[in-house]
């Protein structure tokens, strides 16, 4: 049995990988730095590189944790979205967050501005690419399910232009130095959806 798969071992490697994905979050990629890391986690700097074979498994990690944790509450929305009236108000605000996150929900540029620079920059990572495939195979099922669950019939190819859609909105509104981009995004399904 290694140190990493013991309860201290794996308390102490997700407390790095959540410290990851808040820097991720907060910083972008250039924030998730080593010590930046294990200072967040409360831990000696020594156990990134324990835990972790490289900055780039590390950054793998917490960019796989956040995503997840994005389509876990997406997922549990969905549920509560099937118990009750599911207007196209609701489906609209429920794909924003899965597509926008969260934190732009306070009409902030900056957290989406965060977010599509990690998109964005996610090719000049290649180590990123299959997970990066594999989470969007994950999103693109679980919109479609939404969709479906709302008695909306959205084909494949609909779907992808409404995300094409979603996405030019944002770096049109991020470009104009709009604060509100989520606000623009919102306009726009609601002129396809309503």
């Amino acid at each position: 049995m290694t140190a990493a798969s013991t309860p201290k071992g794996e308390r102490r490697r997700h407390a790095l990988v959540v410290a990851a994905a808040q820097l991720l979050a907060e910083g972008g990629f250039e924030a998730v730095r080593h010590r930046a890391v294990a200072e967040r986690a409360g831990l000696p700097l020594a156990s990134t590189t324990y835990y972790f074979s490289s900055l780039d498994d590390l950054v793998s990690a917490a960019v796989e944790y956040e995503s997840r944790q994005e389509l876990a509450t997406g997922r549990a929305r969905l549920d509560e979205l099937a118990e009750r009236p599911r207007g196209t108000d609701a489906v609209i605000e429920l794909l924003l967050d899965l597509l926008l996150g969260t934190g732009s929900r306070d009409g902030g540029a900056e957290p989406v501005l965060l977010r599509y620079e990690r998109l964005v920059g996610s090719p000049r990572r290649p180590y990123l690419a299959p997970l990066m495939r594999e989470l969007s195979a994950e999103l693109h099922e679980l919109l479609a399910e939404i969709f479906a669950r709302s008695g909306m019939e959205v084909g494949r190819e609909r779907l992808l232009e409404l995300i094409a859609l979603v996405d030019g909105a944002v770096v049109n509104a991020l470009i104009e130095s709009d604060p509100d981009p989520r606000g623009a995004a919102r306009r726009m399904l609601r002129s396809q959806l309503g």
